[in-house]
Order: structure tokens, then sequence, then C-alpha cells
């Protein structure tokens, strides 16, 4: 069956670039991105990417690559990467739940792709794959925009997978004092504490008990996909909200997830995942293109793609 799925899978994109590759004045496209993950279709990255590129007069086609979708098992993945490097694409960006899987299929690794351990953007050139991790750059960027001035004292962090090693970073760069992650897999929560108390010599802790570790907390960020449409929910029990508290999350699509709405309600700073979404999706396109776009157009192009 997934042998079956794979080749589907082939043919799809086979021809989805063999129709992108002609625009309207039946002109050569220079560019062919995607986007692999699970449940992506709402992504409004495409739009945001082939918007700019055409700003820029770039002849730019992104294409989603849904493995649910798609039928494809999260084992046929090197099939897939495969497939897009054979097909002529120039990179992939990688979501939910590929961020860390992807890291033994890669060839080389940017220095802070590296040191998080954990990959969004991969550039294919010249038969080599390059892993890079623009969310920990977005995020920082979202969050001095959205947050700046608040309390970053103790600082819970739901989530320790690929997105939430990124934030972690992030987290840490911007002067969070103490931060304590609180995730289902304990193992992987305590991993990403010591790298990341290696690299910053700070306090990171790891706390199954969730009134435990909100009952001193400043600030919450979610990077789990709690919260999506597909995902349904919160995180934690809303009743252990405070006003004082200020939320982030790094969910895009709803804008306004149940736990921003809970936490506006009652007052909270919040800070919404749209702004990671238009700043990692910044650096992506540099690294895809070799041009820097410009992160107001960006912005716009996110709005008018919703």
């Amino acid at each position: 069956m997934t042998a079956a799925s794979v080749e589907s899978a082939r043919r799809y994109l086979a021809g989805a670039v063999a129709a992108r590759r002609k625009d309207v004045a039946g002109l050569e496209r220079k560019l062919v991105v995607g986007l692999v993950g699970r449940g992506i279709q709402a992504s409004r990255t495409p739009r945001m990417h082939e918007l700019e590129g055409g700003r820029i007069g770039l002849d730019y086609a992104y294409l989603l690559i849904d493995f649910d979708t798609l039928g494809l098992a999260d084992s046929d993945l090197a099939a897939i990467i495969e497939t897009a490097e054979a097909l002529g694409f120039a990179g992939l960006n990688v979501t939910f739940p590929f961020k860390q899987a992807i890291l033994p299929l890669l060839d080389d690794l940017a220095p802070e792709a590296a040191a998080i351990g954990a990959v969004n953007t991969v550039v294919l050139s010249r038969g080599r794959r390059t892993g890079h991790n623009t969310d920990c750059w977005g995020f920082a960027e979202s969050f001095r925009e959205g947050l700046a001035g608040v309390d970053l004292d103790t600082v819970v962090q739901f989530g320790a997978g690929g997105a939430g090693a990124a934030v972690g970073h992030a987290l840490l760069s911007l002067g969070v004092k103490q931060l304590t992650l609180c995730e289902t897999d304990i193992a992987r929560a305590r991993q990403l504490a010591e790298r990341l108390s290696e690299r910053f010599a700070v306090s990171v802790l790891t706390e199954p008990d969730v009134v435990r570790a909100l009952g001193q907390a400043s600030g919450i960020v979610n990077t789990t996909p709690v919260g999506m449409d597909k995902f349904p929910g919160l995180p934690f029990d809303e009743a252990m909200l405070r006003p004082d508290h200020w939320i982030a999350e790094i969910i895009y699509f709803p804008p306004e997830t149940p736990l921003l709405r809970r936490a506006g309600a009652l007052g909270c700073r919040t800070l919404a995942g749209t702004g990671m979404a238009v700043y990692q999706a910044v650096k992506a396109f540099e690294l895809f293109t070799g041009i820097p776009p410009d992160r107001a157009a960006m912005t716009e192009h996110f709005r008018t793609a919703a």
C-alpha cells in the first residue's frame, strides 16, 4: 500500500511540476519548491512565496506535499525527498511531524539547525541537501515586535519537538532566565533541556506536573499542534490561566486558537503564530532564491492569502 501511495504521489508531483513550469506566456518557470507535512491544506505559505516571487519578477511555484492527502506513511519521507530532487525542486519547507525525522536524510546542516536539532527548510542544490532552521529567527523577530517588555523570569513551554527546539532556543536568546518544558514524551523533553542548558548556561527544567509548572510562570508558549483545526482544544486546563500571564502561540491556522481566545478574554497579553509564520518564510525565501524579500510585502501576502 505504501509503495502504491508513493508512486501515486510521484505522478501527482510530476504532473504538478509540469503544469507549473509554463506560465500563461509559455515561459519556463525558474523555481519550484514545496512544503512537506501533514494536514497542511490550509497553509498560506505557498501563496505567500508565490506572490513575493511574482512581485520581484520571478517565475515561482510552491507546491503542497501533504502526507495526509496523498495517503503517505511517515516512512515515505525519504522517497518524497528523492522525488523532489529528481523533479528539480530548489528546496523544501518541512513542518509537523518531520522537522526532526528529516535530519538523517540530509547531507549538511547549517550551524543554527545543528544547534537546534531540527530543520524546517531544506535547500536542494548541486546534488546536496542542506538543512536550515528559520523557525528560531522567525519566532524571535515576532516576539520582539509583539511582546516587547514582558516578564521573562519564568517561562513554561509546552512541547519539545522540532518546533519546540527552535522556540526554546529563541526564548533563551531573548533573555528568558528560567525555562520549563512540559511534554508528554519525558525523554524528549529531558534531551532538549540538556541541549539548551549546555548552549545557554541557563536553568532549563522538565516538569510533568502542569499545575506546578504554571504556578510561578510569567509566560506560557505553546509549540504543540494542540489548537490546530486537526487537533482542537487547549494544551492544558484553561482554569490554570491567570490575567498576569502572557501567552505565545506558533499555530497560525486558525490565527486565533482556543488558547489565545481564552487568554485574551482574561486580559492576557498574547502573541499569535502569524508573525512567526511570516518571518520564517522571509528567511526561507531568501535561502531558496538568494534574494532577500521585503518583510512588509510578505506580511501583506500573508493577509491576502487568508
